[in-house]
């Protein structure tokens, strides 16, 4: 298979030729050098594409996972019925977005983009955080790890949490955290991962901690986390005035 690169707003267009089959590695290698160059929106233009087998169905999606690991997007563009119908059996329809507009396709990227910003600021005024001091038992969800007791919540959002005093954890590591919350005590319990640890040479006063991101909570939980910080940052604001 051949491949020809250009580059068209920011987006990485790949106009591939020939067969994608066992002896298409160039493609990944092509995908690899695209995010080392800081580019993370490949486009695969399939028009000059004869055939796909499934072996060429596997570097398709090595290819994918790769961007999809450094935070981009991979897009198809003008693939053939008999080729689409292959993606489709496979599935890979699914995760990959098709277009039969260059032009469409690469504005996409950028719509995409909007949107995911957009995103980001609801995502923000949703799930503000809360400076606040609750103890908390931390304990792992793997048995054989030892957990934090006594600890304190610092920062509380409907989405994570920052908990001082602790060092027991590495990141990644799934825990489950214990606490009371106020005014009427109401006993809490909740699933996180460590997302973050703090560094005692760069953040002294805040070492040592973790981060953490609540996983598996139901809505109804996270509704009256939510509620419990707006709560609370109402009245700080009226205790400021």
């Amino acid at each position: 298979m051949d491949i020809k690169v250009r580059v068209i707003s920011g987006v990485v267009v790949l106009d591939l030729s020939g067969s994608i089959d066992v002896n298409s590695a160039n493609l990944v290698e092509v995908v690899g050098q695209c995010i080392r160059d800081g580019y993370m929106d490949v486009l695969c233009n399939f028009e000059e594409v004869e055939s796909i087998d499934y072996m060429g169905i596997s570097v398709l999606a090595i290819a994918y996972k790769e961007i999809i690991n450094a935070e981009g997007r991979m897009k198809i563009l003008n693939i053939p019925m008999h080729l689409r119908n292959l993606l489709s059996i496979t599935g890979m329809d699914k995760s990959l977005e098709i277009y039969n507009n260059e032009d469409l396709a690469i504005s996409s990227f950028k719509e995409d983009k909007i949107i995911e910003t957009i995103k980001k600021k609801q995502l923000r005024r949703r799930f503000k955080r809360l400076p606040i001091d609750i103890k908390v038992e931390l304990k792992a969800k793997n048995p054989r790890t030892p957990g934090c007791y006594n600890v304190d919540i610092l920062n509380l959002s409907g989405i994570g949490a920052y908990i001082f005093g602790c060092d027991k954890f590495t990141l990644g590591d799934e825990v489950i955290l214990k606490f009371k919350m106020p005014p009427q005590m109401e006993d809490m319990q909740l699933e996180a991962k460590v997302v973050w640890i703090s560094d005692k040479q760069i953040q002294l006063p805040l070492s040592p901690g973790i981060g953490v991101a609540f996983h598996n909570i139901d809505t109804q939980t996270q509704e009256k986390l939510v509620e419990f910080i707006e709560r609370n940052l109402s009245l700080m604001i009226e205790e400021d005035k």
